[in-house]
């Protein structure tokens, strides 16, 4: 077979979301985890690494909805780095809860968060020894963060009244009052502080990372979700641009009508945007959503993008979405406008799937926005089925094998027909392949630009590392690498020389989607 040409603007990547990195306590971390991570992906020419939003999860370890839209997860605040750098003594690597846990398979959300707490207060706690030097860099940070201090305040304000959602605290903030919130600062500076400290030293340590990545050429592909939890210091703090009434109930709130798969449709208890509110503001809070992400990563997925053009808003008292209607959204005035603030080029890729509507197509691509394609979705027997390999055409598209939503390719594979894995076997080039390279190969053939791969498919791991399963609230987000060992330095070097043999390489990473 000959080999295929180069091209400069073609590449490859690996999902895996931060908390999966092995060789950390508890969880993956900004520190050595990631900055092994990025090297090993460099080596073997693949040059995207996508993750899932950076932001703290919720109680059910969801980083979807999350209590913060600006905010970086403590729980990935590295210690080594803060001894190795003099902010910690090397003595309180041994306070810190779950210190023992190198080598575990899964993320325990509450050790990681009590974890992150400790962390928090040995920070503030050695913050005086610092040097002036330090503690100018932390004002002068801090004082450009526009977020900052809502968000500090919301994390202590839910730490003291046990976890209660913001409409069950004490009325005077539950209805933010400025008065009652100032008397409560100068009381609790010192809790205060701890936050603070934390998203500085954990946007460092993000900001060194992109430094290495972006000088060994990997690309940093991030997520953001369209809607913002009901419980967040978002909405708390800015309720006017969100549906919801003033004692914090919903009057209007976010999912998708009845279809094929959900004879209800789908409720998800966030809520929707006052649209009317943003276009007064012209987007100041969306704008400024988009640059703090787009300070953090090269490339960034718009979540339910379809939201983009028109949503299914669902009256905030109903159970489920049979209910609700189809509202335009500004979405062509909101996406010139960050456009405009990109210097004319959008850095993002249109998370497309489900059903589309020719307007949402047209907004896509009117904004040269990519798309999506999710082999696992091709094969049911139709031939003009979209996710079909050769149905892909043009350049203009990210492929997967599947998705953190997905089934692993082992797992999908095991409940297909005899049927469909014979239609697969038919398009596979390479019979001893196990699933999902079967379903890379595929990808890796097509004219995307862009091929990605979850890092279970790579090593054939089966459903027990489905990394989450909507609709269930149980065993997700917890998936994690037990180490970067040999099974795992085989898998990357296969898949980068796959990658090169199709034509794509490290520095086809460098332009992607930028022109």
């Amino acid at each position: 077979m000959p080999h295929p040409s180069p091209q400069l603007d073609r590449a490859i990547g690996i999902l895996l979301h931060p908390s999966a990195l092995p060789c950390s306590p508890v969880c993956g971390t900004f520190g050595a985890p990631s900055r092994e991570w990025i090297k090993a992906l460099a080596v073997n020419e693949i040059g995207v690494w996508q993750f899932l939003p950076l932001a703290p999860c919720d109680s059910t370890g969801s980083p979807y909805s999350s209590p913060s839209s600006f905010a970086f997860n403590p729980c990935f605040l590295d210690a080594n780095d803060l001894v190795e750098e003099g902010f910690l003594d090397p003595s309180a690597i041994d306070e810190l809860p779950g210190f023992n846990q190198l080598s575990v398979s899964s993320v325990d959300f509450h050790l990681a968060e009590h974890r992150a707490e400790r962390l928090g207060q040995l920070l503030r706690e050695a913050w005086t020894r610092q040097g002036a030097e330090r503690h100018r860099n932390f004002k002068i940070w801090c004082a450009k963060q526009f977020w900052l201090e809502e968000h500090v305040s919301f994390m202590e304000l839910r730490r003291q009244f046990q976890e209660l959602p913001w409409w069950e605290w004490p009325e005077a903030f539950a209805i933010h009052n400025p008065f009652a919130l100032y008397c409560w600062r100068r009381k609790y500076q010192k809790n205060l502080l701890e936050h603070r400290l934390m998203q500085w030293h954990l946007d460092r340590q993000w900001q060194s990372i992109k430094k290495l990545a972006r000088s060994l050429g990997v690309l940093l592909f991030g997520d953001l979700p369209f809607y913002v939890s009901r419980n967040s210091a978002d909405v708390w703090s800015m309720r006017s641009l969100f549906s919801v009434l003033p004692e914090g109930e919903l009057d209007h709130q976010s999912g998708v009508p009845p279809d094929y798969f959900s004879a209800t449709g789908q409720l998800w208890g966030t809520p929707v945007y006052r649209w009317d509110r943003h276009l007064v503001t012209h987007f100041y809070w969306w704008r400024r959503r988009f640059a703090r992400h787009l300070q953090q990563v090269d490339l960034l997925r718009l979540d339910h993008f379809r939201a983009f053009e028109a949503y299914w808003s669902v009256p905030g008292n109903k159970k489920t979405a049979q209910e609700g209607v189809w509202k335009p959204s500004p979405g062509v005035d909101l996406l010139r406008s960050l456009r405009n603030d990109c210097g004319g080029v959008l850095p993002l890729v249109a998370e497309d799937l489900g059903v589309i509507t020719p307007e949402v197509e047209r907004l896509r691509d009117e904004f040269g926005l990519p798309g999506m394609k999710i082999l696992q979705f091709g094969f049911d027997g139709d031939c003009n089925n979209p996710y079909l390999p050769e149905n892909i055409q043009g350049s203009s598209w990210v492929v997967y094998t599947g998705t953190h939503d997905n089934p692993t390719s082992l797992g999908w594979w095991n409940l297909l027909d005899l049927e469909a894995k014979e239609r697969i076997n038919q398009r596979a080039k390479r019979s001893d392949d196990t699933p999902g390279w079967k379903l890379i190969e595929m990808a890796l053939q097509t004219e995307a630009k862009l091929v990605v791969a979850p890092i279970q498919d790579l090593l054939s791991l089966g459903n027990e590392a489905r990394f989450n399963t909507p609709g269930t609230v149980e065993k997700n987000w917890c998936w994690r690498l037990i180490g970067l060992d040999r099974d795992l330095q085989i898998a990357l070097k296969n898949y980068g020389e796959r990658g090169s043999f199709w034509g794509r390489s490290l520095e086809g990473a460098k332009d992607l989607f930028n022109s």
